[in-house]
């Protein structure tokens, strides 16, 4: 890790003890466990937010309305 740079976190004892069992099943670091967990999470951000921008030019359909287009359309 280059410019690694250290932060205070606070887990749950059990999640902690969980982190800690998986580190040393998989013969890696806790704090590699929790980058990867977070990385993985920013990345799933990253794709949501691709989807908002690649749908903000629909229109927007609030729920009131579209509970009333269904039962118009002898949906509900």
């Amino acid at each position: 890790m280059s410019e690694a740079k250290r932060a205070t976190v606070y887990f749950d004892p059990l999640v902690h003890r969980a982190l800690r069992l998986k580190a040393a099943a998989s013969e890696r670091s806790v704090s590699d466990l929790v980058n990867d967990a977070v990385k993985l999470t920013l990345s799933e951000d990253a794709e949501d937010l691709a989807a908002f921008d690649e749908r903000a030019a629909e229109p927007a359909l609030d729920f009131e309305g579209f509970v009333r287009s269904l039962r118009a359309r002898g949906r509900l």
